[in-house]
């Protein structure tokens, strides 16, 4: 899970969450085609995109504290996605 104090992303054995501001989408995994991630401008934005089977995405951003929690949201988030994306070819 990373969160803000408006946004939140969350993956976890149901899919992906993404909150803004106080609205969520839920995306459970039989629905999710992809998955992506990256930093945002300045290095301290999580930008994480779920992309459905019909090409439709959408976008969540959460702002870190700092680098660092940037960079341990990237090591939580990368073998999570890697298990349930695993065999979509992603």
């Amino acid at each position: 899970m990373a969160a803000d104090r408006r946004n939140a992303v969350v993956v976890d054995a149901e899919g992906v969450s993404l909150e803004c501001n106080g609205a969520s989408l839920d995306f459970p995994w039989r629905d999710i085609q992809t998955v992506h991630y990256k930093a945002g401008p300045g290095g301290e934005v999580l930008m994480v995109a779920v992309v459905l089977p019909d090409g439709r995405f959408f976008e969540g951003v959460v702002a870190a504290r700092n680098q660092a929690k940037l960079q341990e949201w990237f090591a939580e988030l990368a073998p999570v996605l890697g298990f349930y994306l695993a065999g979509r070819g992603h």
